[in-house]
């Protein structure tokens, strides 16, 4: 790789920093994360991890001037020993755009994914990196659905997302721009560069027009196929909630009352699917109920989806959104730690006897980003409660890979 020979110049330094950091370092050389049956490795052996989401990076990376929020937020992470972060890929349409429209690019949005990538890469985190949202917010596919019906395409209603073909290939063709995207700062593909741990072919998938969960699956074999016909080197996933669709009716009792057009087994049984994810919001999908009832469904959803994703689809399982936001009822910093907490023993519970490879909370943020606050989000620098939480999360994680 382009940044082999550095590492290598650079290592007796390395042999002066303490052990956590070295560890952090030596990712950087280190190949691409795989699995083997249901877990995660790297390297051959085991891999878990305790992670994090932050969507905003790449937006906030464009303005140079504003990169600090993203070192200072890669460096606490680092310190707080968390190795895996879950961001943006995409911003289509309106304000600082990734995307302009269908194939133009502003060069310096693109830039800014450079740096987030860079970033990660010298705090030894690795990056799940999302190409398309299903909501307006940054684009997604109300703006896809747009261009479409602007360039006279027949469509009537954002679903046609997952079905109308000139809608789809722009699509495609965002993929291939990303995923073929030479990084000016690291002079690496992103196709051929290990920080990047994954794709995820769409952020929360839903789909109205069709419950079954069967229009978005043929969706997503189309486009899983695609993405592998670019890259073979990286995993990826959907990027799913987890709710249960028409494959297996008798989970559909696990959903919080509804459905939403996508089946997670079906849909993660498509063989270029390489592991399965789940989100949960109790406090929004249940937000009538107290919060002892909101834990019991947390612990019901992620029992069942990781004895699906064991015994069904057979591939490992990525929690990959949860959190407690400052705007519930009865919010106090002491009762989302007591949150979190819950949350990490289950994932590390399940964690010790395989399936999962970790989790990734919503959301962590540096300071001086009120205008990003959405109520879940978390300054490491100014929670030391919540900060020890994590880490003690992560440490607990990592020693499970020497297990």
């Amino acid at each position: 790789m382009a940044y082999f020979g550095r590492i290598i110049s650079f290592s007796v330094l390395f042999l002066l920093v303490p052990l956590a950091c070295e560890a952090r370092v030596l990712l950087q050389s280190s190949g691409f994360v795989q699995t083997r049956n249901t877990q995660f490795t790297l390297n051959g052996s085991p891999f878990f991890f305790n992670g994090f989401n932050s969507y905003w990076m790449m937006n906030v990376a464009a303005d140079p001037s504003q990169r600090s929020k993203v070192s200072d937020v890669f460096s606490q992470a680092a310190a707080a020993r968390l190795s895996v972060c879950r961001t943006w890929a995409f911003n289509d349409g309106g304000t600082q755009a990734l995307q302009i429209s269908p194939g133009v690019y502003d060069e310096r949005v693109f830039q800014g994914l450079d740096f987030v990538i860079s970033e990660a890469r010298k705090n030894g985190v690795r990056l799940i990196l999302s190409l398309s949202n299903n909501y307006k917010d940054f684009g997604g596919r109300p703006q896809y659905v747009s261009w479409a019906r602007n360039a006279g395409a027949p469509v009537n209603s954002d679903d046609d997302f997952y079905t109308n073909e000139v809608v789809k290939g722009y699509y495609k063709n965002h993929v291939k721009r990303v995923l073929t995207r030479i990084n000016t700062i690291t002079r690496v593909a992103y196709k051929d560069d290990p920080t990047i741990m994954a794709w995820e072919l769409i952020n929360e998938p839903r789909c109205q027009v069709d419950y079954s969960g069967k229009t978005l699956n043929g969706w997503i074999q189309e486009m899983a196929s695609f993405v592998k016909s670019i890259d073979s080197n990286h995993l990826l996933t959907v990027g799913m909630e987890g709710f249960y669709g028409d494959s297996m009716p008798e989970k559909k009792a696990i959903n919080p009352g509804y459905q939403v057009g996508t089946d997670f087994i079906s849909n993660h049984l498509i063989k270029e699917i390489d592991f399965s994810t789940i989100h949960a919001y109790p406090d929004i999908w249940l937000s009538g109920k107290d919060d002892s009832s909101q834990m019991a469904f947390m612990l019901r959803w992620t029992t069942s989806h990781l004895t699906d994703s064991e015994t069904i689809i057979k591939k490992p399982m990525v929690f990959s959104e949860f959190g407690k936001s400052s705007k519930d009822p009865g919010y106090s910093p002491s009762a989302r730690d007591s949150f979190l907490n819950a949350v990490y023993t289950n994932i590390y519970n399940f964690a010790r006897s395989g399936g999962i490879g970790g989790g990734l909370v919503w959301q962590l943020m540096a300071e001086g980003m009120q205008s990003y606050d959405d109520g879940y989000e978390i300054v490491l620098s100014q929670n030391p409660s919540t900060s020890g939480l994590i880490t003690q999360q992560s440490n607990k994680m990592i020693a499970l890979d020497h297990i």
